[in-house]
């Protein structure tokens, strides 16, 4: 059974292969995703709550962790257009926010 990075990394080399854009390109096409990927997230968020009055409850709390999870994978993937190993970089930045919320360390 693959592992949740060799996963992310396989889904990754998988969208390399089919990209036609200069890596600049990916980035923003990658950016973009995200953005929409989170416009998602809060549709679902919405119709959970159901705070569209059109369409009533239309989400569950499954619909919102599935939209949370799509968004999390866009944004590795971007991590990884940009030349960097997403894994690393994710480890590295949760070890930076565990030591910033224990010591109350201020964000500027």
């Amino acid at each position: 059974m693959e592992t949740s990075w060799e996963i992310i990394n396989s889904l990754i080399q998988s969208l390399n292969s089919l990209s036609k854009v200069p890596p600049e390109q990916a980035i923003l096409g990658q950016a973009l995703k995200l953005c929409e990927e989170a416009g998602e997230v809060a549709e679902a968020v919405i119709g959970m709550l159901g705070m569209n009055p059109r369409k009533g409850l239309s989400h569950n709390v499954d619909d919102v962790r599935a939209e949370a999870c799509d968004a999390a994978v866009t944004a590795l993937i971007l991590i990884a257009r940009t030349g960097a190993d997403p894994r690393a970089v994710f480890e590295k930045h949760l070890q930076h926010l565990a030591g910033r919320s224990l010591t109350g360390e201020a964000r500027t």
